[in-house]
């Protein structure tokens, strides 16, 4: 059981919430570990538990009828898993799957819907935040279909690095090739080019980041606009905490 409101910190979205709002939250918030690839709920599947990572990263996967499966958005620090519970749906669309080990808070869906009812600022702080993610579910689509894909992989490396805080991560090219839904052997070249020119080194099923500013040179257009569009939404509550 969490103690103390910095506890929360290790989540953007919960630690956004004034004391007021936390110490409502905080009795129904469990901290668990999540393994790589366990599955929280799967498509179709009814939302019995939210989670909101501290350093976990968590995939949404959309699967197709043959079996394939291509990730929509990454769900890390910044956010939550569950929304559609806030907008009316007891089910989820996609799969919600864990993509790298760590640790999330977890809490009940019926729970959290209680005190969306309540809080004004929750309702404020979830909306923007659903507002955030729909820009990534649908900028990740489009450049699933119109980027070349060593532009893909700068884009998905600095989103996994900002998820987790961390230059370093513990990630295979079967996994990254899975999230974006093409073959192995395009992400091994890929990397392969990324690496020789200094920006990443990799090694069996480890990624490091050497150049943060040449990656974003080197991704589209679509990794700015989402971060932009989180950066732009999100802190507006962490002001609004300071006014209430």
């Amino acid at each position: 059981m969490l103690t103390l409101q910095s506890d929360l910190h290790g989540n953007h979205l919960l630690g956004a919430l004034p004391s007021h709002e936390w110490q409502a939250l905080a009795p129904h918030l469990e901290l668990v570990h999540l393994r790589t690839e366990q599955l929280l709920c799967d498509s179709g599947q009814r939302i019995h538990h939210v989670y909101f990572p501290t350093t976990a990263i968590i995939s949404m996967l959309s699967t197709m009828e043959d079996g394939s499966s291509v990730e929509i958005a990454a769900v890390g620090r910044e956010g939550m898993t569950g929304v559609p519970v806030l907008t009316g749906g007891e089910t989820m669309p996609n799969r919600v799957q864990v993509q790298c080990a760590g640790f999330a808070y977890r809490m009940s869906a019926q729970a959290l819907k209680q005190q969306f009812g309540r809080s004004d600022f929750l309702r404020r702080l979830m909306l923007l935040y659903m507002h955030a993610l729909l820009t990534q579910v649908a900028q990740t689509a489009a450049c699933n279909r119109h980027h070349a894909l060593n532009k893909q992989l700068c884009r998905w490396l600095l989103i996994e690095v900002d998820r987790v805080a961390s230059n370093d991560l513990t990630v295979t090219q079967q996994l990254i090739a899975d999230m974006l839904g093409v073959r192995r052997e395009g992400i091994t070249e890929a990397a392969g080019k990324l690496h020789d020119e200094g920006l990443i080194h990799h090694s069996r099923g480890h990624i490091k980041v050497l150049d943060r500013a040449g990656l974003e040179a080197r991704a589209c257009e679509c990794y700015g606009l989402v971060k932009r569009e989180f950066d732009r939404l999100l802190p507006r509550l962490r002001q609004a905490e300071t006014v209430e």
